[in-house]
């Protein structure tokens, strides 16, 4: 059992799921790290508290001929189950506080995205790379067209026909997604131009919160080439639930490829030569 639930909670997600999401990426091991600490120690306790309830219930009950204690206080006991969960929350301080401080520093990023949450898509924008400034970069990313046409009301349309290859992507693709260079360490600035989104892809591990007026950051290193899908975590208004994320991670040199693409094409169109002025015919001699 513990075996097949271990292999479930691979999937991201999956019906069944018992798990938080392992994640891709460099960073994405500490939540999911934290996360089993944290219910290791949830269980240790319910086990100890219930195990000595269930205990006191049915092996000391008055049924049984049980006599109370007189004491109704022991200073030992009142020292021990203080100190113990003062401990407990110490180290649990300690290594939250660790993962927090790691996510929070972005020096030393190879790349900046800037995302822009708006009611109801993405805008992505290349700010640098590499060192180099990223020249005119950037689109909207939003629900792609045959999912939203067949969320419609009356459209007729099923959902469960809305697939990419055999799987169904009913309102999980987008039409121009987020395409970013594994082994690489990405800087996020986040923001919004309306109303407050959160920016969530659960194979990296975190989400961020766009904010209007305040830019929000965090950093991914990705390890693995695919496709990693999310949603905007915080409800925005009428169409929340139809701006999803998609991050295709590709390796550096096709990133390059893509990028420079991306760069001659939105490069501006050079500048017609003007035409030469003609000769003017020169004067006739006189003789």
């Amino acid at each position: 059992m513990l075996a097949l639930c271990a292999g479930i909670a691979q999937a991201n997600p999956e019906p069944g799921q018992l798990n938080m999401t392992r994640g891709v990426t460099t960073w994405s091991g500490e939540p999911y790290f934290l996360n089993n600490v944290a219910l290791g120690v949830c269980v240790v306790i319910g086990i100890v508290v219930f195990g000595a309830m269930f205990i006191a219930m049915f092996r000391f009950r008055k049924s049984r001929g049980a006599v109370p204690e007189k004491w109704s206080h022991n200073t030992t006991v009142e020292i021990i189950w203080t100190a113990i969960p003062v401990l407990i929350l110490m180290a649990l301080a300690w290594m939250a506080t660790g993962g927090l401080v790691s996510f929070a520093d972005t020096t030393g990023a190879q790349m900046t995205i800037k995302v822009t949450g708006y009611q109801w898509k993405w805008r992505y924008d290349y700010v640098d790379y590499q060192g180099k400034p990223v020249s005119k970069v950037g689109f909207m990313s939003r629900l792609d067209e045959l999912s939203d046409k067949t969320r419609q009301l009356g459209s007729g349309m099923d959902p469960y026909a809305v697939k990419t290859g055999n799987e169904n992507t009913y309102l999980l693709n987008v039409d121009k997604p987020l395409v970013l260079p594994i082994h690489t360490k990405i800087r996020f600035v986040i923001t919004s131009e309306d109303v407050i989104h959160s920016w969530w892809v659960p194979a990296f591990g975190w989400k961020m919160d766009a904010i209007p007026g305040i830019v929000n950051s965090a950093w991914t290193n990705i390890n693995e080439a695919g496709t990693y899908r999310g949603q905007c975590a915080e409800l925005c208004g009428q169409d929340h639930g139809f701006m999803p994320i998609v991050v295709k991670a590709v390796s550096q040199e096709d990133f390059n490829k893509w990028l420079a693409a991306q760069e001659q094409a939105n490069a501006p169109a050079p500048a017609a030569t003007p035409a030469a002025a003609p000769t003017a015919a020169a004067p006739a001699g006189h003789g």
